[in-house]
């Protein structure tokens, strides 16, 4: 697998990885079907994971490689509930959460953010950089959770872990995944806009066994 380290061309001066790109692309193309509220988001999804941790693995990055672990694990969490809440187009309805669901998003984010550094820091081989890297970590998970469970909140996380991710990605060497993140910003935006006028579409049901 050491060809995905292999550097594939270079734009404005930064080296692209095989494996930076690959993995972006097709995470990239997983986020646009959710926007879609396609199923196939989670499975594309959880197929970008499986590159990216090949990659990083291969190239002893083992903080990178476990957040595509956990990743991958929220992917199959994803599909598993968008079958359960799918209505009769095949697509999932979009809410916005609750004021008890926020406070856990913000809550689970803050907390995990401090216990994941904690961790990055005791053990330095998982990161060279612990706050920016556990923030972009638990971030991810949070938003994809959020994601999951049809909540248009799950844009906003997305928007915050692009206010990190796109200058992390630059120092780290990843330049295609900071290249990537600016067009994540993009999408997320119309996105937003899309799930934000879903929501307050009169008649709008609700996941099976989310809050009303």
């Amino acid at each position: 697998m050491n060809w995905l380290n292999s550097e594939a061309f270079t734009l404005f001066g930064q080296h692209i990885k095989w494996s930076d790109m690959i993995g972006n692309v097709i995470g990239l193309i997983g986020l646009a079907l959710g926007w879609r509220r396609s199923i196939w988001s989670w499975p594309v999804q959880f197929l970008s994971g499986v590159i990216l941790f090949a990659a990083f693995a291969t190239a002893h990055l083992s903080g990178s490689a476990g957040k595509q672990v956990v990743v991958m694990m929220v992917a199959v969490y994803g599909w598993w509930q968008w079958n359960r809440g799918k209505g009769q187009d095949g697509s999932i309805a979009v809410r916005f959460a609750t004021g008890r669901e926020r406070a856990v998003l913000v809550g689970a984010a803050a907390v995990g953010t401090v216990a994941v550094a904690g961790l990055f820091t005791a053990y330095p081989t998982l990161s060279w950089d612990p706050w920016p890297d556990a923030y972009i970590f638990v971030g991810t998970v949070v938003a994809m959770y959020a994601q999951a469970r049809g909540m248009v909140e799950f844009w906003f996380a997305w928007l915050l872990v692009d206010l990190v991710g796109v200058p992390l990605n630059f120092a780290n060497g990843f330049a295609f995944s900071g290249f990537v993140y600016v067009i994540y910003g993009v999408l997320v935006l119309w996105g937003l806009r899309d799930w934000w006028l879903r929501s307050r579409k009169a008649g709008q049901p609700v996941l099976e066994g989310a809050p009303a």
